[in-house]
């Protein structure tokens, strides 16, 4: 009789140890499940705008988006696992800037772009920014080149959406000449979005030592300054971007990896 005691004893406590231990491990297993598959649905949906316009002003001369400017943002975000859409106002193919493809503006990502038949493809075939909406992505990120000082800079779908976006305090991101698409932006209470925030775009001395200050309908820097930005800068052609709150601007196409940088931060 004590010996039937002394084994249902033993196995009632093997059996509470058992439990207890299953327990304690169930709550962390869950847990460690719950958050690989929120890691999982969590995608990074980043929506790119590029300029429609290829027309230099009266010169007779190409221009469009520049192509460092795509593509190294491009890269920085596809690797990190961002899922891009690519939109311009007309829909299409965006044009590139001539200039901008010359091997003396080369570098690793723009090579990389002229091996890449997907990114190409995407290129040629952009979807329409009034079939876009602000809800669907993550944040929006604008290339430069001197097509956007034409088309996004006056764009009421563009300067909707960026209003969206930003309402929703969502990062909204721009290099070089693209800051020009702040040009009609506003909050919610009138003001120009860039009012009293940090920000940088294309100097006036960089448009001055590329000959087209008297080109272009307006300079980035004068522009961002009139509308109540505190306008910062480096010296020509050094990289270098700011961040305020949500609004991310680089100064020129070296900066465009420091703005990727910044906006990939701001979506962790």
């Amino acid at each position: 009789m004590n010996i039937l005691k002394t084994l249902v004893l033993t196995l009632t406590i093997i059996t509470a140890s058992s439990c207890k231990d299953k327990k304690s491990e169930t709550p962390s297993e869950n847990a460690s499940e719950v958050k690989t598959e929120l890691k999982k649905e969590k995608d990074m949906k980043v929506l790119f705008v590029l300029t429609s316009h290829d027309k230099l002003g009266d010169t007779g001369k190409k221009t469009g988006f520049w192509v460092e400017e795509f593509a190294s943002p491009y890269y920085s975000l596809l690797d990190k696992g961002a899922k891009i859409t690519i939109a311009t106002p007309n829909g299409g193919a965006a044009p590139i800037d001539p200039s901008s493809d010359s091997p003396d503006a080369a570098t690793e990502a723009t090579e990389r772009f002229n091996k890449d038949a997907d990114a190409k493809s995407k290129i040629a075939n952009t979807n329409k920014l009034s079939d876009m909406n602000a809800d669907d992505f993550d944040a929006v990120f604008y290339p430069g080149g001197h097509g956007p000082l034409w088309d996004l800079a006056n764009d009421a779908i563009s300067i909707a959406l960026i209003e969206k976006f930003n309402t929703q305090n969502k990062p909204v991101a721009f290099v070089c000449h693209a800051p020009a698409a702040l040009k009609g932006v506003k909050n919610a209470d009138g003001t120009p979005l860039v009012k009293g925030k940090k920000v940088t775009g294309f100097t006036n001395t960089e448009e001055e030592a590329v000959g087209l200050t008297d080109i272009v309908p307006f300079l980035v820097e004068d522009m961002l300054s009139q509308n109540g930005g505190i306008y910062s800068k480096k010296e020509d052609w050094a990289a270098y971007a700011i961040q305020d709150g949500n609004l991310i601007t680089g100064q020129n196409p070296a900066s465009s990896e420091l703005v990727a940088e910044k906006l990939l931060e701001s979506l962790k």
